[in-house]
């Protein structure tokens, strides 16, 4: 199982939200390459990083902060974050990042979904986000009319190779992360599942390395020092 330290961007800074809240935000760094290299230093060879305000409004505002991270090299590399059109899909692969995540596009626009795997194949990964057992969309900030099992079936069968699920309610509430939804995924879907969301003590990352997860993103729980990035990385091997 990878670990996948995370870097959400706003304004160029490295910062967290709790639950999605935007209005609760928190800065943990001006300088997200210097947390990036911070990663690389403790044996990270996987990144996750997301344009925040990318997400909310669509577009590559923060794109310029995440080349920088992308140029350290060294990373297997995930972006996400407005990414609804392949000339940003083609934007982001070219300025090095292995695969791109597709959130609300993914929901609203099936077209350009299927067109995006046919092109790319497993450099496409789609995000489900879940809400109030719904698929949240728009930097989570609306809810779509999609359970989680509904969105999943499609998915699978358009030929999405990955699905990153997070539990909205347990992002930044460092009390755990939903160890059933992702035993349960893993079981029901071809896909390979990162998991995502409260993910905070290293007994969380052996059950869902048992559980046949093939990720985990860590956030909150390392910028608070509640875990070590290093002891997650030897737990997830």
């Amino acid at each position: 199982m990878k670990i996948f330290p995370a870097i959400d961007i706003v304004g160029g800074k490295a910062v967290r939200l709790r639950k999605g809240n935007y209005s609760e935000i928190t800065v943990y760094s001006d300088d997200p390459v210097s947390v990036a290299e911070d990663f690389k230093a403790s044996g990270a060879d996987c990144i996750h990083l997301v344009d925040l305000e990318g997400a909310k409004s669509g577009g590559t505002q923060n794109f310029e902060t995440v080349k920088r991270i992308l140029s350290l090299g060294g990373f297997f590399s995930e972006v996400g974050g407005g990414i609804r059109s392949l000339e940003t899909v083609e934007k982001y692969l070219g300025a090095g990042a292995s695969r791109v995540i597709l959130g609300t596009a993914a929901v609203e626009d099936e077209a350009f979904l299927k067109e995006a795997v046919r092109l790319f194949g497993r450099r496409i990964a789609v995000g489900a986000d879940i809400k109030d057992g719904l698929v949240a969309v728009k930097g989570w900030l609306e809810n779509s009319a999609l359970t989680l099992r509904d969105f999943s079936v499609k998915m699978q069968d358009i030929g999405v190779k990955t699905l990153i699920c997070t539990d909205i309610s347990r992002d930044g509430e460092m009390k755990g992360a939903n160890l059933e939804l992702y035993r349960r995924l893993t079981e029901e879907y071809e896909m390979e599942i990162i998991a995502s969301g409260g993910v905070t003590g290293i007994d969380e990352i052996k059950t869902l390395r048992y559980s046949g997860v093939s990720g985990a993103i860590i956030g909150k729980a390392y910028y608070e020092g509640l875990i070590s990035l290093s002891d997650a990385i030897a737990a997830a091997k």
